[in-house]
Order: structure tokens, then sequence, then C-alpha cells
């Protein structure tokens, strides 16, 4: 059960000082605590023997006053700092999360889904948070805090009576303990459920528009009325288990109250302990009652905090299938270069590209085309270095990939996908993605190349106007053109287009390119289009085909050879003229 306290060493380690401190402070904070009682013990005596005078009380009374703004004090500053390092974990925590998210390889997305991820990120992160925060206070106040209590009533008052008072206690430690497990297996589940019903909001709402244009909303809220369901019985059985453990208390409370009331009245009448002590002692049981149910609370808290922390560390102790050279070479060219490769996808049954050899020269242009599914993407993907390589060489600059960090590799790269991925912010500050510190004029600049002027024009707030999550304020065109605009602002050495042209029309394409051509003189830029337009003006033109390549060339070279390329390029004519 305590197991995750040892996993949270090195944080308990980092923060040494804070915890030291706050220990001390609780511990000095119970005898404040348990010593009021016995003063009213003491008080009650001296009633009962006449020996009360009013400077006596006077004195009790000035006491306990200092007593109570002092174990005010006390209180105060060990639960700021308790508290507050809970607070600084979390942070920790979510922070080193963060950047795991940010540092996999698309792979580890392909096997983990957002929602669960999210669920990992919040709700678990909350479980470990309570276990470092009120878990500590509780383990350390329901052990000391009794164990001051129990031995104030054995030394000051009666061993007797306290033996026989908490004979109880052990079963109730040996219930909760069982308790505690059968929580902590419950709890993963129903935290699993929970990720499963995160991960189908988000789809839900990404995919609102496809829902509503097949009318599928009453079905899909019968699923999630199914699944939230599911959810809270999952969590229902948790909560089942933990309202055991207060009745628990209570019945173990009661018992010791009439062990005590009992044995503890034959004891006065022998003359063994006074009325004081009796009252003093019943006083002590009853501030036994908050150890006893933390006891409780420290079982369940405990086991949720371990299960938590397992899903969170599952996710932190990831290797990533991509790791950077100890010691790696900064390209200080932009010459692409594929020699024989071969790639295969992790989780394809199939070989997914085969024997690709190209070779373009710093300057020059590589247009890929072929049928969907072809490879053109996947050959982009070994240049962006998402996943290891496979067979053969790929080069920038004169050196393997695999000798370069993948931040050294995409520093060098603009790259558009043709997902068109626009986040919840201004148009402004999606295209200053790309370049945070870019001047007003370059982000004008970039805007013209992607030929988006005359949009901002008609947007309702200009550059100020908000894109909506994923874009989703705007059209098709108009995202891969802020996307464009975001690529071209970095003024890379190598730019990638991937399929960035397919919302927009013939005239703008053409622009398009025609910018693009002017302003990248001298620098490398890879284009995978299905309209072959897009990839004419190219020094190279590669075709595919179930990941190799079938045809290269020139426009007018493909065009003379016939196949696959020239049959396209005469469709594509012909709809041109139909339309």
């Amino acid at each position: 059960m305590f197991s995750v306290l040892f996993k949270l060493g090195w944080f308990f380690k980092q923060e040494k000082k804070r915890y030291i401190i706050a220990v001390v402070l609780l511990l000095v904070a119970n005898v404040t605590e348990i010593l009021p009682p016995w003063i009213i013990g003491k008080t009650i005596d001296y009633i009962n023997s006449e020996e009360l005078t009013q400077k006596l009380l006077t004195e009790i009374l000035v006491f306990f006053v200092v007593l109570t703004v002092i174990g005010y004090g006390i209180h105060y500053f060990w639960r700021y700092l308790l508290f507050n390092g809970s607070q600084l974990l979390e942070s920790l925590m979510r922070r080193k999360l963060m950047a795991k998210f940010l540092t996999m390889s698309p792979s580890f997305y392909e096997k983990n889904r957002t929602g669960d991820l999210m669920a990992r990120a919040t709700n678990d992160l909350s479980a470990i948070r309570q276990t470092v925060g009120f878990g500590i206070l509780t383990l350390i106040d329901s052990t000391t805090f009794m164990a001051t209590i129990i031995l104030m009533m054995g030394f000051t008052i009666s061993w007797k009576l306290t033996f026989f008072a908490l004979l109880p206690l052990p079963f109730l430690a040996i219930i909760e303990q069982r308790l505690g497990k059968l929580i902590h297996e419950r709890y993963t589940v129903s935290q699993d459920a929970f990720g499963d019903m995160n991960d189908d909001v988000l789809e839900s709402i990404e995919g609102i528009r496809v829902t509503r244009a097949f009318a599928q909303e009453e079905n899909l809220n019968h699923k999630f009325f199914a699944m939230t369901t599911d959810v809270v019985n999952k969590f229902m059985h948790v909560e089942r288990l933990d309202a055991l453990f207060k009745p628990l208390t209570i019945i173990v409370t009661m018992l010791s109250f009439i062990i005590a009331l009992g044995y503890g009245s034959f004891l006065v009448n022998q003359g063994e302990m006074t009325i004081g002590g009796l009252i003093t002692f019943n006083v002590y049981l009853n501030m036994l009652v908050w150890p006893m149910f933390a006891i409780g609370l420290l079982f369940n808290i405990m086991q949720r905090g371990n299960a938590s922390l397992d899903r969170v560390m599952e996710v932190m102790d990831e290797v990533d299938v991509l790791q950077d050279p100890v010691e790696s070479v900064v390209p200080d060219g932009h010459q692409v270069a594929f020699q024989n490769v071969d790639f295969q996808y992790p989780l394809s049954e199939s070989v997914n590209l085969k024997a690709v050899d190209i070779e373009l020269k710093a300057g020059q242009t590589l247009g890929t085309v072929g049928p969907t599914g072809s490879g053109k993407t996947t050959l982009i993907k070994q240049i962006l270095k998402e996943y290891p390589v496979g067979q053969g060489n790929i080069s920038l600059g004169g050196h393997v990939i695999q000798q370069m960090t993948k931040q050294d590799v995409r520093n060098k790269i603009g790259y558009v996908s043709q997902e068109n991925i626009l986040f919840s912010r201004t148009v402004k500050e999606n295209i200053k993605f790309g370049r945070p510190d870019a001047t007003d004029e370059e982000i004008a600049y970039a805007i013209h190349l992607a030929n988006f002027t005359e949009d901002v024009k008609h947007l309702p707030q200009g550059l100020e106007t908000l894109v909506g999550e994923k874009g989703i304020a705007i059209s098709g065109g108009q995202k891969q053109r802020i996307s464009i605009a975001r690529a071209m602002i970095k003024d890379p050495e190598i730019l990638i287009l991937d399929d960035s042209l397919s919302a927009v029309d013939a005239k703008t394409e053409t622009a398009i390119i025609d910018n693009i051509q002017q302003s990248r003189r001298g620098k490398t830029t890879i284009i995978a289009a299905h309209r072959l337009s897009a990839v004419q003006h190219a020094d190279l033109i590669v075709v595919m085909s179930h990941g190799e390549i079938i045809q290269r060339g020139r426009h007018d070279q493909l065009l003379q050879a016939g196949g696959w390329y020239q049959e396209q390029f005469d469709r594509q004519q012909l709809g041109e003229e139909e339309q």
C-alpha cells in the first residue's frame, strides 16, 4: 500500500526540507492538542478536592489561550507546507507528462488513445496530489497522533483501561487493509473506463459535422448514455467499498467507549483512578475517532494514488522508438537523398516503401504523385524523421539522418501536412507559430506568398479572427493557405507541401506555386499532390504506386513516356475543359 511513497521518493528527497519541517510541526501540533483534555481532568480533580483557587483558575485560562494561539499558528504552517508541496508535485509531473507527449513519435499515439492520455494528465495526477498532500497528513496524523494519545492515556491515567479499551482496533486495521486492496483493483478499472469515455467525447466533438450530416445525434446520445452509465457503475463499485470505512470506524469507536465507560467506572469505584481521569480518558478516546477514521482514509487514498501513479508512470517510462544520437551532426546543406530505402510501419502487415532511390540537389524541386495510398506521405514522413529508418539510407546535406537529432532535422524543414491542423487561436497567432518573433511585415509577406491577402480583408476581424478549434470556423482552402503561410514565414531550407493545395481552385494553386518558385530560388522544395498541375514545374517528378517508384523524370519526359502519369494528365485536362 505504501509503495506509492517509495515510488515518489525522488520528490521527497528533492523537497526534504519542506517535509521535515512539516512533519516536525505536525508532531508539535499533536502535543498542543492533547494537553487541554489533561488540564481539564486535573481542573475537575481540583474542584472535587476543593483545591481550585482564583489564581490557579486564571493561570489555567491563560495557558489555554496561549496554547490555542500557538496551536493555530503551527497548524497553519504545517498545512501550508504540506499541501503546497502536493500542488508542486502535481505541477511538476504535469510538465513532465506534457514534455513526454511533445517528444514521442507518432507510433506512441497509434497505440494510446487521446482520451486515456487526457485522463492520466487530469484525474490520475489529481489522485497523486491527494496522496502526497492529504495522504501524508493522514499517514503522519493517524499514527503519531494516535500513538501520542495512547501514551498519554496509558502513562497519565490508566494502562489497564487503555489496554482493554483499545482491543477492537486491530480488527479495524485488518479489515481496512483488505478493503484497500479491493479499492486499488476497482479504482484502476474505473479510471480506464473514464479514459475510454474521454476518448469517445473527444471523437464526438471533433466529428460533430459528420454526425449531423448523417443524422446520428440520437444514436451517439444513446451510446454515450450507455458509456456514462458504465463509468458511473464502475466508480460506484469503488464508492461502495469506500462507504464501508466510516461505519466500521464508528462501530469500533462505540465498542471502545462501552469498554471505557464500564471498566472505567469500576476502576473509579476501586479508587484506582479519579473522576477527572475518567473524563479525560473519554475525551482522549473521543479524540481517537479522527485517527481511526484517518486510517480508513489512508488505505483508500494510498491505494488510489498507487493505481494512478502506475498509470502515469506507464506513460513516463515509455521509450521513444526514435532515439537521438549521442554525438549528432548538424547538416549544413539542403540536398535530400534516398538510397535504396525500404520501410514498414510498426502496425503494418506489408512493406510501405520499397527500394526508393531519389537524389535531390540543393535548390531543386521534387514532385511526388500517384494514386491514394501509393506512399507519398510515407516518403515525406521519412524525411521528417517521424519513424525509425528502415533499410537503406536517407541523407540531408550529405549526412545520414540517423546522425542528426529530430530537432535539428525539423529546424531545417517547413512542413504543411495534408490535415492542415490549426490551433484555436487567431489567424495571426497561427501564422506566427512557425516563427514567434516574426514582424508584421514578414507576416504580410508570408500571407502574400500563400495568396491569402484578399481573404484576410473579408474575415470578420482580419488577422485577429479566431479560427475555432482545428480551424472549424473557416473553409478548407483558407486553412490550407494559413498552413502554407505558417511554413513560408519560417523561410526554411527545405519546404514540404503534402497535398496542401487540394482545397484551392486552379487559379489560386497557380498563384501559390508561382510565388513559391520566385521566393525559393536556391532552396529545396518537395510537393506531394494529386493534381499534376502542382508539380509540372518540378525538376524531378516521381510516380509512386504501392510504395514503389514506377516512373520518374520531368513533366515533358513523363508525358512522352506514357503510363500512369500521362493517363492521369489527360483525365485532369479533360476535366478542366469540361468545367
